[in-house]
This record gives C-alpha cells, sequence and structure tokens, in this order.
C-alpha cells in the first residue's frame, strides 16, 4: 500500500487519525470548565494511566477545546528535575499579557503581572532555573515572600481575579506531573483549593502516571476531595476497532475480522500500540483488504521498532541492578507482582531492595496499585525485558 497515504499516527503525543472511546471524558472535562467559568463549584482533573494510554493526546484535545470556547490556557510538561516555578512562571506571563489585552481586565492583569515579577525574584535563589523576563516592577507584599506556597496561592487568587473581570477562566494543562517534587504539589494543590474556595475561575487538568493519585494525597491529605482522577486505560474492542478502521476507511482501504482480532489482541487496546500495529501493517499490506497474515508479517517489524525505540529509551535509563529487578518481574508475568514474590526470586529481603524500588517508582517504570504490589507503568514491557536479557543474569 502507498506508504505515503498511511494514516495511522504513531508517536510521544502524536494525535491520532480517530480519537476514539474518549468522548466521555472529553464532555467531563468541558463541563468541568464551563461550570469554573461561571462561578459555580467543580473539581479539578488529573487523569492517571499506564504509559501509551494517550493522556497527552487527550491533554492536547481539552486544550484545543477549551481555547476554542474561549478560556485562556497554559501549557507545559513537567520533566524530571525542573521545579514548578520554573514550568509555571513563563506560562503564566504568556497568560497575563494575553488578559492584560482586555480593557475590563488590564488593570487586574497588570497588578498581577507585578505579582509574578514579585514571585520570581522572590524565589530565584530558591530556584534557580526560573528564567522569565518581567518589565514591571514587582508590588511590594504581592507573592513575594520566599514561601512557595504561601506566594503561589496569592498569585493564582491575583491572576484569578483578571480572569474573572474579563469573564473568562485560566486552564492550566500540565502533562507528567508525577515529576513535580512533593513540597511544590503541595504549594499548586493549597493554592488551587483557596482559588476554590473564592470562586475564582482557575482549574487545573493535569495528566500522570499512576502513582500520581497516591502522592497527590500524601502532599495534601485533602487532594481527593480537590480532584477528580478519571483512570485512562486501553481501548474496548469496539472503540479499538474503530481506531483502526475508520481511518484505513478514509483511504479507501478495509481490513478483515481475522486481522482486526489479531492487532487488538496483540496490542491489548493500548491507543499506542494500535497506531504502531495499524502503521506496520499498511507497509506490509499489498492490497486492500488488510488480511490476518498481514498482521502477522508486520508483527515482527512492529515489535523491533517497538524495542529500538518506545521500550529501549526506558530500558537505557536504568542501572544493571535496575534491569535485573525488572527482567526478574517479567519473569513472574505480566504483574503486578507482589514485593514479596520478587525479593524471595532475588534472594533478597523487601527492606534491602525498597530503595531500589523507590527509585524505579522515581524514574517512572513501576508504580503500586496496592501497597506491596509492584507493576510496570509500560505495557507489554515484561515481554521486551525477556527479548533484551534473554537470562535472568
Amino acid at each position: 500500500m502507498d506508504p505515503i497515504r498511511n494514516p495511522y499516527a504513531p508517536g510521544a503525543g502524536t494525535p491520532p487519525p480517530e480519537l476514539a472511546g474518549r468522548n466521555s471524558l472529553l464532555s467531563t472535562v468541558h463541563i468541568a470548565l464551563a461550570r469554573i467559568r461561571l462561578g459555580k463549584p467543580s473539581k479539578s482533573v488529573l487523569m492517571v494511566g499506564l504509559r501509551g494510554v494517550g493522556k497527552t493526546v487527550l491533554l492536547d484535545r481539552m486544550r484545543d477545546d477549551a481555547e476554542a470556547d474561549g478560556f485562556h490556557t497554559v501549557r507545559t510538561e513537567a520533566p524530571e528535575g525542573r521545579s514548578l516555578p520554573a514550568l509555571l512562571a513563563p506560562q503564566l506571563r504568556l497568560a497575563l499579557l494575553r488578559l492584560s489585552h482586555q480593557e475590563q481586565a488590564k488593570a487586574l492583569a497588570q497588578r498581577a503581572l507585578r505579582g509574578l515579577s514579585g514571585f520570581v525574584k522572590a524565589l530565584k535563589v530558591r530556584y534557580q532555573d526560573i528564567e522569565v523576563g518581567i518589565d514591571l516592577e514587582p508590588e511590594p507584599g504581592l507573592a513575594d515572600n520566599g514561601d512557595l506556597e504561601n506566594d503561589l496561592t496569592v498569585l493564582l487568587e491575583a491572576i484569578g481575579l483578571a480572569a474573572q473581570s474579563a469573564k473568562t477562566a485560566l486552564a492550566l494543562f500540565i502533562d507528567e506531573l508525577q515529576y513535580v517534587r512533593e513540597e511544590e504539589l503541595a504549594a499548586l494543590i493549597t493554592a488551587l483549593h483557596r482559588c476554590a474556595q473564592r470562586s475564582l475561575p482557575i482549574v487545573l487538568v493535569g495528566a500522570g502516571l499512576p502513582q500520581l493519585r497516591g502522592r497527590m494525597g500524601k502532599a495534601k491529605s485533602y487532594a481527593e476531595r480537590l480532584f477528580d482522577f478519571p483512570q485512562i486505560g486501553p481501548l474496548d474492542p469496539e472503540s479499538s476497532r474503530l481506531a483502526l478502521v475508520k481511518p484505513a476507511a478514509s483511504e479507501g482501504v478495509t481490513i478483515s475480522e481475522a486481522a482486526l482480532v489479531k492487532i487488538i489482541q496483540d496490542t491489548q487496546g493500548y491507543p499506542y500500540f494500535l497506531q504502531e500495529w495499524g502503521k506496520h501493517t499498511w507497509e506490509i499490506a499489498q492490497s486492500s483488504p488488510i488480511t490476518q497474515e498481514d498482521v502477522e508479517q508486520a508483527t515482527t517489524s512492529v515489535t523491533a521498532a517497538l524495542d529500538e525505540g518506545f521500550f529501549r529509551v526506558r530500558f537505557d535509563r536504568l542501572t544493571p541492578s535496575e534491569k535485573r529487578y525488572l527482567r526478574v518481574m517479567a519473569e513472574l508475568g505480566p504483574g503486578p507482582h507482589r514485593s514479596g514474590d520478587i525479593a524471595t526470586f532475588l534472594g533478597r529481603k523487601v527492606t534491602a531492595l525498597a530503595p531500589m524500588r523507590s527509585q524505579l517508582i522515581a524514574k517512572g517504570m513501576v508504580w503500586s496499585p496496592n501497597h506491596g504490589d509492584t507493576g510496570f507503568t509500560v505495557p507489554l514491557f515484561d515481554g521486551f525485558m525477556k527479548r533484551i536479557m534473554p537470562d535472568l543474569d
């Protein structure tokens, strides 16, 4: 088949040609944002799920929808090693500059910009990665105490008042929230809580690995009452079919039922893998309809592509000991597994392995579904570990 016409789009955060099975969640976020703008109570939304379920794609779609509805938005990603103030400050500056162009919000937006100037100056010593230029002089006493929790609360309140005067709302879209340090999460939760108490139109829509839910609760015990945590998982068979069939149909190509069953079985319905299998199967197939034999031939190339890209970049970040830990997990099966079973297999005590497990959680490689359980954050990673390390040693 013509590779130029290949409709499938595997990639990190690349929007698929058909965003199947997520309409209910999109509607939930749309309603939450609309209520916030009207000053009605609504929870912020934090999507949690494994790698490859499409959290980033959903976050970007939600932001596009919010922008189309007239919301002011900021979008950032929290990589490892960057502070939350450094991520937020430049984006908040841009949002405030846009608000300052609206006559009814100009004065309050400029005051919030002065607050942001004081915020940056006061925290620069502590968070040296903050880099943002603001022409306005700080307003003494406005978000400039040097205490992140207090200053971020005051700053978001000032921004919320500006957005309220413009009859709009500010939506913060933050990806990979699990990498934000606990004290910074606590400050963000406190600030959002205060805005909610004052019915100010500021809302957070975030995404992260499954451990985010527990980290938010640990940062502030009331986080579960402030946020909804929708679990983003693999697509059901019907949605998986739609994600495969509709893009192919747009190019005049059909897929046999046996081929669909095979792809859904191999991918387990994970959106990223559906796109990879679709792409490689398209390249293998000679004509329509795509057959089960085409899928089986494509499996070799798609597995190699995943091994060299999606899986390998994560594997290469691991120490030898961490690799062996994950290889033992793979030997036990897809998981999750009891930490005691992993320790027994390695001939070690659970307490001795706890620091390594914590480091793997910090790297986003594993998570704890329940106390004492350990699971992969990357679907199908157990199979990759067996391929890359055929022997346990």
